[in-house]
C-alpha cells in the first residue's frame, strides 16, 4: 500500500492512472463514481480531496476531466525530453468543431502515439474535439485529433486554425480571392476568413484517435 492512503484511495489512484494511461484523459466524477459504486459525486470529490491532500493527484472540479496523477518517481513537470523517448505528443486544450469556444494553449497531458507518427511528424500534438462540425468527415465529439504543425496547408486538407485565441478544426478552401473554413456538417455554414486578421492556421490533422466505451 502507497504510504498514508487508506485500501479505498489506492484502489482509485491505481483506477485514475490506469484510465489516463489506456484513454489519454481522465475520467468523469460519474464514471469514478460507477466504477466504485459511489452514489453521490461528493463521495468521489471526498476521495480526490484526500489523494490532492497527500500529493498524489492534481484536480481542478472547475473544469471537466481535470485530474492528473502525479508520479512520485518522476521529475514534477514532464520534459519535451520525456515526451519524445515515450512517444507521447502533448494535449492541448480543446478544440471546438461547431462553434470556437476553447483556448487551445495549454497543456492538459500527453498521449502516447504511434512512434510512427512521432517519425513523421515532429512536434506533432493532440487536441480534443468539441462539438459536430465534422462529423461527415469521421470526426466526432471527444475524439483527439492529432496535429502536425504548418501554417502552409493545401486546399481541401483538414486543418486546426485559430480565431482570435481560440482553436477550431475545418476544412480548408481556397475559392478565387476567398478563404473559408468549411464544416463537414451541413447544418453549419462555411466561415469566410479571408479578411479577418485574426485567424491564422495552426497545422495540419495527420491523424484521428477514438475510444468506443
Amino acid at each position: 500500500m502507497k504510504n498514508g492512503l487508506t485500501e479505498r484511495q489506492e484502489e482509485i489512484l491505481n483506477f485514475l492512472q490506469n484510465y489516463i494511461n489506456v484513454k489519454g484523459y481522465a475520467p468523469s466524477l460519474r464514471e469514478i463514481g460507477k466504477h466504485f459504486n459511489i452514489v453521490s459525486t461528493f463521495g468521489v470529490k471526498r476521495h480526490l480531496d484526500a489523494l490532492t491532500k497527500k500529493g498524489y493527484i492534481n484536480s481542478d472540479y472547475n473544469i471537466s476531466r481535470s485530474v492528473t496523477v502525479i508520479d512520485l518517481n518522476r521529475p514534477k513537470q514532464k520534459t519535451e525530453i520525456d515526451a519524445a523517448l515515450n512517444n507521447e505528443v502533448p494535449i492541448i486544450g480543446r478544440v471546438a468543431a461547431g462553434q470556437p469556444i476553447l483556448s487551445f494553449e495549454n497543456i492538459d497531458g500527453y498521449l502516447t502515439v504511434d512512434q510512427r507518427i512521432k517519425k513523421n511528424f515532429i512536434d506533432c500534438f493532440a487536441l480534443k474535439v468539441k462539438g459536430d462540425s465534422m462529423i461527415n468527415a469521421g470526426i466526432y465529439e471527444d475524439d483527439i485529433v492529432i496535429v502536425a504543425p504548418n501554417k502552409n496547408v493545401l486546399n481541401g486538407e483538414i486543418i486546426i486554425a485559430l480565431i482570435g485565441d481560440e482553436a477550431t478544426v475545418k476544412r480548408f478552401e481556397v475559392n478565387g480571392d476567398k478563404t473559408f473554413l468549411i464544416p463537414e456538417n451541413n447544418i453549419y455554414q462555411p466561415i469566410d476568413v479571408t479578411y479577418r486578421e485574426d485567424f491564422s492556421v495552426v497545422g495540419k490533422v495527420v491523424g484521428v484517435i477514438r475510444w468506443y466505451n
